[in-house]
């Protein structure tokens, strides 16, 4: 009917089976307890959705048994019925967290009318649960939401790769994306996601070689609450999370065999559990993986399944690294240029012929994420709009072509001549107004003359 599941607590045999049948027979599933303790041993095992327990048992009373379950699973709804109906015991048990009382002899469908209002309510919680994740997802990827001008280039290998997505994008096999670090690899999935007809839905990622094995598990498939230390309510996997959508696999090549075996199942059968459940969930996602690693020599070795390399191998794409593709690195630093100047408050940028030249000498071992992080940096260190060779001093020449500058790899130096830069342009840009200053670099005044003092900024005889 609807996925709820019912546990009924009751010492009574023939009132037990009856209530049963009823409930199974309206569409719900129905698991049966004969005492309060057989009753919170079977909440341990498996998620129950509402209880409806006898209040009068000879082991315990149904108050203990809704107080227990509210105390040890606070989103399971509990029914307390009784024969014995006072006012004082129907406001205890609305006390004790109660979604509602019933009074015996009930007929069935006053039963069923009430597990239905609890059912409807249930699910109400359920779907604004679902909202809640997914929204959460979604504000984590909203200022990297795909947009296809973020896929830059004109070069022949480009082309086939735009031709690649066109061709993918439309249906639900699964995609496995090669590249090395940088290249673009999440973009590329991005792209795929977003021009598939499962786009109105989440995209969500998953780094597999930025997790150890326990904790990429529960990541992926969720965790019941108490399945291992620290599991103090149930989580939902990001297979969940991705339900209807896309989950994207980066670094594929680093999931541990255990975790291979799982992610294989879920593959073949569209089918997993929770860590620590019984209770097996449907998947309908459509998974794209990528990695920097060559997978026929990792399965060869012994440290990447056969089976699940079929699996993943029915599309796969390759991305090229940048110095394969210098044709394009013009066309890249303009759209760099263009969006990092709106992010750092400097427009009308433009990198001149000198500039150009040194960013073609250089071969580009962290690809496109290396060239944005170049421009940047570039952009933080020049006075004015124009990058060029004295922009790109950090960038040095040598017997084997331009290379980033070993005197410039000291983190806490760098940091700081980019911070005293930025102070720099951010009082060019005020004036010298202290206030708009601090206001535009978003700190409170007192922090921006403590960095003015620090870097030697403050002219001499000036007061706060």
């Amino acid at each position: 009917m609807n996925g709820i599941s019912l546990l009924i607590i009751e010492d009574n045999d023939a009132m037990r089976d009856g209530m049963s049948q009823i409930l199974k027979k309206a569409g719900y599933s129905v698991a049966e307890a004969r005492s309060g303790r057989e009753g919170l041993a079977a909440l341990e095992k498996r998620v129950v959705d509402l209880v409806i327990t006898d209040y009068k048992m000879a082991e315990t009373d149904g108050i203990q048994v809704l107080k227990q379950i509210k105390e040890r699973f606070p989103e399971t709804e509990v029914i307390v019925m009784t024969a014995f109906a006072t006012v004082e015991l129907a406001v205890e048990a609305m006390k004790g967290g109660a979604w509602d009382f019933v009074t015996k002899p009930f007929s069935q469908d006053e039963l069923k009318i009430k597990v239905a209002r609890a059912a409807e309510m249930v699910e109400q919680r359920r779907k604004a649960g679902r909202l809640a994740d997914e929204n959460r997802f979604w504000r984590e990827e909203e200022d990297v939401r795909f947009n296809y001008g973020e896929i830059v280039g004109e070069s022949s290998v480009m082309k086939a790769v735009y031709d690649t997505i066109a061709r993918v994008s439309p249906g639900d096999t699964s995609v496995l994306i090669y590249g090395e670090s940088g290249t673009g690899k999440e973009l590329l999935a991005r792209a795929i996601h977003f021009h598939s007809r499962r786009k109105e839905w989440p995209f969500i990622r998953v780094n597999c070689g930025a997790l150890a094995e326990g904790v990429l598990e529960s990541e992926l498939f969720g965790h019941e609450k108490g399945a291992f230390t620290g599991a103090i309510r149930r989580k939902k996997g990001r297979f969940e999370l991705a339900e209807k959508g896309t989950l994207f696999l980066d670094e594929v090549g680093d999931l541990p065999l255990g975790i291979q075996v799982k992610l294989l199942r879920v593959l073949q059968e569209r089918e997993f559990e929770r860590v620590g459940g019984e209770e097996t969930l449907k998947a309908d996602v459509r998974l794209i993986a990528a990695t920097h690693r060559n997978l026929k020599e990792e399965v060869e070795s012994g440290r990447f399944r056969e089976d699940l390399f079929y699996r993943l191998h029915i599309l796969p794409v390759t991305l090229p690294p940048l110095r394969d593709r210098k044709e394009d690195i013009a066309l890249l630093a303009a759209h760099f240029l263009k969006r990092l100047g709106r992010e750092l408050r400097k427009q009308g940028l433009s990198l001149t012929e000198s500039g150009l030249e040194m960013l073609l000498a250089y071969d580009w071992p962290g690809n496109v994420r290396e060239l944005e992080n170049v421009l940047e940096r570039a952009i933080v260190l020049s006075d004015g709009n124009e990058i060029d060779r004295s922009c790109l001093s950090f960038m040095t020449s040598g017997p084997q072509g331009t290379k980033i500058a070993e005197s410039t790899m000291n983190l806490e130096a760098v940091l700081a001549s980019v911070e005293k830069r930025h102070l720099q342009n951010a009082l060019k840009a005020s004036k010298g107004v202290k206030a708009k200053t601090a206001r535009l670099l978003g700190i409170k005044e007192s922090a921006l003359y403590y960095k003015l003092e620090k870097y030697k900024l403050r002219k001499k005889g000036e007061k706060e």
